[in-house]
């Protein structure tokens, strides 16, 4: 028996095997939650499809996502990232991407953990929406305009309240598989 998704993931295996395995699965661990930041950050303006392809790329290119180092990226790095056609070599993204690792740390430094932060917008547990399709699910809502603006607020970029609301999505803070989806079963 085929299993019944969300429709936008029927696209090739590389997006069912991320819907099936990861997309509104609980994240709690910083690293996790950092590299879904930055690949959001990449994908404002373009599809998650494109991003999540070049996932590996932008892995081995960031230090595995590792926030220390990237927060001290030299102008060499930068250099070297935008010559990289593995990557999105859009230079005021790369550049967020730095501005962001730093003030992730910041925010570990406030609250303990940067989970610990984004978790309490929504009382550290997953908003459950359930949609009937696809056309409930929308790009924004209140909670992402909020934490849009406390990230901007706090320095970091290119953290609009789509990208926030994807970054939701993506670790399990909000579910939005439709309701005959078969992981929710």
């Amino acid at each position: 028996m085929e299993k019944i998704r969300c429709g936008w993931c029927e696209k090739d295996d590389l997006y069912r095997k991320y819907h099936d395995e990861e997309w509104g699965r609980p994240v709690y661990d910083d690293k996790t939650i950092f590299e879904f930041l930055i690949l959001e950050s990449f994908q404002a303006g373009l599809s998650w499809y494109t991003i999540l392809s070049k996932r590996e790329n932008f892995r081995k290119a960031f230090d595995n996502f590792d926030y220390h180092k990237m927060a001290a990226y030299s102008d060499q790095k930068i250099e070297e990232l935008m010559n990289d056609p593995g990557i999105i070599r859009n230079r005021l993204k790369i550049l967020a991407a730095v501005t962001n690792a730093q003030k992730f740390m910041e925010v570990q430094t406030e609250f303990g953990s940067f989970s610990q932060y984004i978790w309490g917008f929504v009382d550290g547990k997953p908003l459950d929406r359930v949609p009937e399709s696809l056309a409930d699910v929308p790009a924004t809502t209140e909670i992402s305009d909020a934490i849009s603006k406390d990230l901007k607020k706090r320095g970091f970029k290119f953290m609009g309240s789509t990208v926030v609301y994807a970054h939701m999505q993506a670790t399990g803070m909000v579910n939005d598989h439709i309701e005959n989806c078969f992981t929710r079963i």
